[in-house]
């Protein structure tokens, strides 16, 4: 799949925008933190999933990985 679609590049990009954001903070997030493996785990699929040129799958993988992450947040367990 070379040549990428408007959506395809689109979804692409977002992906990739929001991984590099979700790096960021996975600096901060200890591994020993109950529920992070399963953050770690969606971050991995991210990237597995671009290489493949599965956008749909990535774009989905880092949207469960924010939604974890900001679960973790907003229950104090990240601190």
């Amino acid at each position: 799949m070379s040549d990428l679609n408007r959506t395809q590049e689109e979804l692409k990009q977002k992906t990739e925008k929001w991984l590099d954001e979700l790096d960021e903070e996975l600096e901060e997030l200890s591994e020993d933190v109950e529920q992070s493996e399963n953050v770690f785990a969606y971050r991995d699929d991210t990237v597995h999933f671009l290489e493949q040129e599965d956008f749909i799958r990535s774009w989905e993988a880092v949207i469960y990985a924010w939604g974890i992450l900001e679960t973790l947040q907003r229950l104090g367990k990240t601190d």
